[in-house]
């Protein structure tokens, strides 16, 4: 299934759901093959808030910098 395209915080986390199903089937997100599911879930929330145009947004006391 391709990703939903938008920006909202629904398109996002559908991209990401859809991204992580398809590492647990086949073990890969596009081209890559993470160690374990905590880097696919991490890299699976990268790609889709690239493809949102958006950034992580940081927290916590070094959020500043």
């Amino acid at each position: 299934m391709p990703l939903k395209k938008g920006k909202s915080r629904g398109a996002v986390s559908a991209n990401i759901k859809e991204m992580t199903h398809s590492y647990e089937r086949t073990g890969k997100i596009g081209s890559s093959k993470p160690a374990s599911k905590a880097k696919a879930v991490k890299q699976a929330t990268a790609i889709a808030l690239k493809k949102a145009g958006r950034s992580r947004t940081q927290k916590g006391p070094h959020a500043s910098r």
